[in-house]
């Protein structure tokens, strides 16, 4: 018979694995909710290549990859730290 602390380790090793097994690609409405940004805007980033992504399927569902949203965002920061640095105006 399961302890309540048995059950407890069980969820802690789930929760564990959930997150070891990321997925490797974003909907562009997870795309959406990480960056706090609007559906069109996140279409306007993949579209411009300022994003990377891919369309997959029949339908041309885009795609991004987790390393590539961490890479645009790692250049936004250095963007906006450049901007700051040479006293630019926000935009």
């Amino acid at each position: 018979m399961s302890t309540g602390r048995d059950a407890s380790a069980d969820v802690s090793s789930i929760q564990c694995q959930t997150r070891s097994m990321e997925q490797r690609f974003l909907s562009l409405a997870d795309v959406t909710e990480i960056l706090q940004i609007t559906m069109s805007q996140a279409r306007a980033l993949v579209r411009t290549g300022e994003l990377r992504g891919i369309q997959i399927g029949g339908k041309g569902v885009w795609r991004v990859e987790n390393s590539e949203l961490e890479a645009y965002i790692e250049r936004m920061y250095a963007r906006t730290a450049e901007r700051l640095h040479t006293g630019e105006p926000d935009q």
